[in-house]
């Protein structure tokens, strides 16, 4: 199978989780490109960021359209996490692959059981903002770091600390995720890694038409259900690349 026809095929499941589930979906943009298409985890994190970015853009304005984003919130959330982003995406290009993979697959894990539990939780409709801030530094780290957009850690922190609807919760994520994933590429703009266009542009392309389809998707099934099942394929990917890492 040619390398389009997978970034094609990659980029159509990723879009379609991103806007179904606002989150997630850019957890297995990674695995993608450095199983599938050959990236070096360097060279993956940092396409992962372009193909983040530019997902989260096209699905939020269908999202802002509908009038799911908490603007406010959102960019205040956002705010805490751009200089871990920054910092991080700076150090993640001199560290060893190994690392970075080994660390990959601690976060996919995470992510999955993030995604579990939030499909079994309700929103608690109580702002803690110390919370929200740590959160947001938090997802802002893991978003420079490992080249995700960190929508699984956003989406629970914005129901259960600022109470918010999953549904404006899935929009107000994909506001975040696009101001960190956009600080972590500044960020590595000087490390020397030069995106494979010709792999990314395709790859992109099919995650926002993905996105579009993840959102329509939204309304019809439950949301816990998908994430349910996403949660799970999170997990298979997470034990494949510890497994990889350590053999």
């Amino acid at each position: 199978m040619t390398a389009l026809i997978l970034a094609l095929l990659a980029g159509a499941v990723i879009g379609l989780a991103l806007g179904g589930l606002g989150g997630g979906g850019s957890v297995l943009a990674v695995p993608a490109l450095i199983y599938l298409l050959h990236f070096t985890p360097a060279e993956a994190t940092t396409a992962g960021l372009i193909i983040v970015s530019v997902t989260s853009v096209t699905a939020l304005t269908g999202h802002a359209r509908d009038g799911n984003v908490a603007w406010r919130t959102g960019l205040l959330f956002a705010l805490a996490g751009i200089v871990p982003a920054t910092i991080a995406g700076a150090a993640a290009g001199r560290l060893p692959e190994s690392l970075l993979i080994v660390a990959f697959a601690g976060t996919a894990a995470l992510a999955a059981l993030r995604m579990l539990r939030s499909a079994r939780s309700e929103p608690s409709g109580r702002v803690r903002p110390g919370k929200a801030g740590a959160a947001g530094a938090g997802l802002g780290a893991v978003t420079g770091f490992l080249g995700v957009g960190g929508g699984f850690l956003a989406v629970p922190a914005l129901v259960g600390v600022l109470g918010l609807t999953m549904r404006r919760a899935v929009g107000t994520s994909l506001l975040v995720i696009t101001v960190n994933s956009l600080a972590a590429l500044a960020a590595r703009a000087g490390t020397g890694t030069q995106p494979h266009w010709a792999v990314i542009a395709p790859f992109t392309a099919a995650a926002i038409l993905g996105a579009w389809d993840g959102k329509r998707l939204s309304k019809r099934i439950r949301s816990a259900t998908l994430r349910t099942v996403f949660a799970y394929v999170l997990l298979a990917v997470a034990v494949f690349m510890l497994a990889d890492a350590l053999t």
